[in-house]
């Protein structure tokens, strides 16, 4: 075809063709920056998470207040489902001398909405936890929560840890901020034992209002619950098989499509 044959009904087709073909990789440079944000999201809250930034987690990562249906859980007593209650987790929460907590996460599968208003990420972290337990302390603690040996006069605990996290995404104001945060964790164990015959020892902790142990080794538990958790999940443990939960989230394109 000739110059002078092609007709302005042949341009127009083509011109049509090459726009939809630029919108469509205009969607996927959007969707592969977007996914890149959400992530950049979740490592931020786990780098704040270590260093005891919470005031940070608050204002940079946690969705509007009156944002509708946020929400956070961390075991099976319960779900926290308003602003104040799912930020009550990071007020006050102490930087205790001595401790150390190295959270790392691995594996992600992140999915972003095709509206571009919501995303899924599914992450695991494996790392570490220590403390020191003044004396008078460690005698309420069980004993096997700790790892032998003092420093300073106090109770040495360290221990491996293994989680997944599973967290929604929503778009405000051109940022993404975290909508619904959900930790499970999987195993851990002192650094001195296996995990599998510390689950036994363990296994009521997952039921249990326990959010971290504070200065001088003292408890500290999480605010009370808005409601019960709506479904239970099943740590590691050498009586049961695994299970895929939560199931890795896959392409969508609104959010009412897939699953919270």
């Amino acid at each position: 075809m000739t110059i002078d044959a092609v007709t302005a009904e042949d341009l127009a087709r083509r011109l049509a063709d090459v726009e939809a073909q630029l919108a469509a990789v205009r969607q996927e440079a959007g969707r592969a920056a977007d996914r890149g944000a959400v992530e950049n999201v979740f490592n931020r809250y786990m780098h704040y998470h270590n260093a005891y930034e919470d005031q940070r987690i608050i204002d940079e990562l946690w969705a509007k207040p009156g944002t509708p249906g946020i929400r956070s859980r961390y075991n099976n007593v319960g779900v926290y489902t308003t602003y104040e209650s799912v930020t009550a987790y990071h007020r006050g929460r102490p930087r205790p001398v001595g401790k150390l907590l190295l959270h790392y996460t691995t594996t992600p599968v992140i999915e972003v909405g095709a509206d571009g208003q919501t995303a899924k990420g599914l992450w695991l972290m494996a790392g570490t936890e220590s403390g020191l337990t003044d004396p008078a302390v460690a005698e309420n603690v069980p004993e096997w929560v700790f790892s032998g040996g003092e420093v300073d006069g106090k109770r040495v605990w360290a221990h491996w840890v293994w989680c997944k996290y599973g967290v929604d995404f929503i778009r405000q104001d051109g940022e993404w901020r975290i909508w619904h945060f959900r930790c499970y964790e999987i195993a851990r164990a002192p650094f001195d034992r296996d995990w599998v015959s510390f689950a036994a020892d363990n296994q009521e902790s997952h039921d249990s209002a326990l959010a971290w142990f504070g200065d001088d080794g003292v408890p500290v538990f999480l605010p009370p619950v808005d409601a019960p958790a709506p479904t239970q999940y099943e740590p590691y443990a050498n009586d049961r098989a695994q299970t895929l939960d939560p199931v890795p989230p896959l392409p969508y394109r609104e959010f009412t499509d897939t699953f919270q």
